[in-house]
């Protein structure tokens, strides 16, 4: 039952073959054998994962449920859920109980899912190889020395092991599609504003999303479907007319135009990952597909434009973190600006300081013009880079990451090496777009590789065509790693 998709599970449910209970006990007994190992969750609370599925089998029983009832899921640990500690990887909200749940877990609830645990992330989803989380790192399922990638990787690994049929995570400039490429799952990252951020903890307003990762892309439809829609409490929340999500996963991809940039094929990239990549384009010229060249210019710039823009961002985002109103407080200070600077000194480690002062400086007198205003003109220029790419093509293939998952602790001193396995990922949170990431192969090392599928913006159903038509033409998305 482990192994089964949401579909499935959706289906043993309905016909009894399953009960919630039995299926949360299941994955719940799963969690305790494997989790000390790999890390993948930071809280765990069996007897509130069992009242939600005894309410599911409830609703099911009175001839209420959904289509998701009684499924269970993990959150990312950044997603702030009544009664439960979101502590958002950090010694900062160690001790933070939410007080209310975030748009995405009260729709999750409203259809009747089970909450499994909140997974490990890098701390305020600072980092891409969840190293920096204030409880350890996540291991990778795949190979225990292996990074999961970052920052949801509690969320990757949680559905790659599965300890979890499916979970919510979020990317700012990849934190969904890289670890999903890493070990070997299924992400999407919807168009900025399709998925509320209200109740999602803040680390970059403008680039954060939040979105599903599960074993197939029929999968993240169904929870797709789930979470998306407009929210009042969120003014980047977009007002659209509900779209159901799995609509064109059956439509054949004859006559699809696949656009791959030349500069995702430059220098940088390496062999394995780059011949994983060609052979899941092959697949989809078998499929019916037509491949022409485009290029997007100013990839190289999105680098520095987002180590500008998104630590400004944190910078102001973190600073409510004082030790005043909620979270940790330093023990000892002898006044308010003691307080301040021990609290905080305390609270965040050395990823998260290292952004807040980048942050701090870019906005800071003097600098706002030379770096904040310039790197916010690079992002027009990054999207306009898109805009025009979209005029040949209907999606836009490519790697996620220029290698597979690296060694733990391999790039920990290394920060500036590390912001570079972003480089195919940010220019999509730059420019709003929805990405995604799908089991392709492996690397040589028996690493999971992951391939890139961009779209326009709002085509989250022709993304999702085009991942679940190459699924069922391979099965990389089925192949799980032996625990």
């Amino acid at each position: 039952m482990i192994n089964a998709t949401l579909k499935e599970l959706s289906r043993h449910l309905t016909s009894g073959e399953v009960t919630s209970v039995e299926l949360a006990t299941q994955y719940l007994d799963r969690i305790k054998a494997l989790n000390p190992a790999l890390n993948a969750f930071i809280t765990i609370d069996g007897e509130k994962t069992l009242e939600e599925a005894r309410a599911a089998d409830a609703a099911r029983a009175a001839g209420e449920a959904g289509p998701l009832t009684g499924v269970p899921l993990a959150y990312k640990d950044i997603f702030c859920q009544e009664g439960w500690k979101t502590s958002c990887g950090s010694r900062m909200l160690d001790n933070f109980v939410a007080p209310y749940s975030a748009h995405v877990v009260e729709r999750c609830r409203a259809a009747g899912m089970v909450t499994l645990g909140r997974t490990n992330m890098d701390e305020f989803a600072m980092g891409s190889s969840n190293e920096n989380s204030y409880y350890g790192p996540v291991k990778n399922p795949w190979d225990f020395n292996a990074i999961p990638g970052g920052s949801s990787g509690g969320s990757a690994v949680a559905v790659a092991a599965r300890l979890a049929p499916a979970a919510l995570g979020t990317d700012t400039g990849g934190s969904i599609r890289q670890p999903a490429s890493h070990c070997g799952v299924t992400g999407i990252k919807p168009t900025y504003g399709t998925v509320s951020r209200y109740g999602m903890v803040a680390f970059a307003s403008s680039l954060d999303q939040g979105g599903p990762m599960a074993q197939t892309a029929e999968d993240c439809a169904l929870l797709l479907n789930v979470i998306a829609g407009f929210d009042s409490h969120d003014s980047t929340s977009l007002e659209r007319a509900p779209e159901d999500y799995t609509r064109s996963l059956e439509q054949p991809l004859t006559g699809l135009k696949v656009g791959l940039p030349r500069e995702y094929f430059a220098e940088g990239l390496s062999e394995d990952v780059a011949q994983v990549v060609q052979s899941a384009i092959d697949t989809l010229r078998q499929l019916g597909a037509e491949v022409v060249e485009v290029s997007l210019p100013n990839t190289r710039l999105s680098i520095p434009a987002y180590y500008v823009i998104a630590p400004a961002e944190a910078s102001s985002n973190l600073s409510r973190y004082d030790g005043v109103r909620y979270g940790h407080r330093a023990a000892e200070y002898s006044d308010l600006v003691d307080m301040y600077e021990r609290t905080r000194a305390e609270g965040f480690g050395d990823e998260v300081k290292r952004r807040i002062l980048v942050g701090t400086y870019v906005l800071s007198h003097g600098y706002y013009d030379a770096y904040y205003l310039k790197a916010q003109k690079i992002r027009r220029l990054i999207a306009d880079d898109f805009r025009k790419a979209f005029e040949r093509c209907d999606v836009i293939l490519g790697p996620v990451a220029p290698t597979a998952a690296f060694d733990i602790g391999q790039l920990a001193d290394d920060p500036v090496q590390m912001y570079l396995s972003d480089i195919y990922t940010l220019s999509i949170n730059l420019a709003g777009l929805p990405g995604m990431s799908v089991p392709a192969g492996f690397a040589g090392n028996g690493r999971p590789v992951g391939l890139q599928i961009v779209g326009n913006y709002f085509s989250e159903a022709k993304m999702l065509n085009v991942a679940h038509q190459f699924q069922l033409a391979t099965d990389w998305h089925a192949r799980r790693p032996v625990l």
